[in-house]
């Protein structure tokens, strides 16, 4: 494990975020994680400092497990960089866009592979995005190929705000990726409350 944060450490920047995002502190859309820091934390157990980690639009969790420090991050966030915040020094990327980030893992997969780098390459995705195109192109390459890539799939249910079920049919079936369901305590987007600045 990179750090020793717990779900109360996790739970508390998140708050933080939020009253600074109330605050009218923050002038660009966050995205805050919520009921998954159990399986989050459980997820990093495996990922060394060497290892890359590609993360989406919801990335502070995954950021703060990484090793980025909580006053790097917050400040990025004020910033108004929460949704694409990269840290080279910690090996972390994100991505605002739906499967935007899967590209770039692989190649970052495919240098470690041809340099014989001991790095392996983590990307979290949503479920929505595990039902995508580009989701399927990445998964199919990296397995083809025997990239050092390991998938965890966060699956809230929800597509956006709609059951992904309902949005694309059947249960995603698949092998070679970790994947666990949590239900969703914050909304898609903000705080739950609306927020003008003036």
């Amino acid at each position: 494990m990179i750090t020793s944060l717990t779900k109360a450490d996790l739970l508390a920047f998140e708050e933080r975020v939020k009253t600074a995002f109330i605050a009218r502190q923050i002038h660009a859309p966050i995205h805050l994680s919520g009921g998954n820091e159990d399986q989050v934390i459980a997820a990093f157990q495996d990922i060394r400092p060497q290892d890359w980690v590609f993360s989406t639009w919801r990335s502070h969790y995954h950021a703060l497990l990484k090793g980025v420090p909580p006053e790097r991050l917050f400040q990025a966030i004020l910033e108004g960089r929460s949704m694409y915040y990269q840290d080279e020094e910690h090996k972390f990327l994100t991505s605002a866009l739906v499967g935007g980030i899967l590209p770039i893992a692989l190649g970052v997969a495919l240098g470690a592979k041809r340099l014989d780098l001991d790095e392996r390459v983590w990307v979290f995705v949503g479920d929505m995005a595990a039902h995508t195109g580009i989701f399927e192109e990445f998964k199919r390459y990296a397995q083809g190929h025997a990239l050092p890539v390991s998938i965890v799939i966060e699956d809230n249910g929800l597509s956006t705000n709609t059951p992904t079920e309902k949005v694309w049919g059947q249960e995603y079936a698949g092998i070679g990726w970790r994947r666990y369901s949590y239900e969703r305590t914050v909304p898609h987007t903000g705080v739950g409350e609306w927020v003008t600045f003036g």
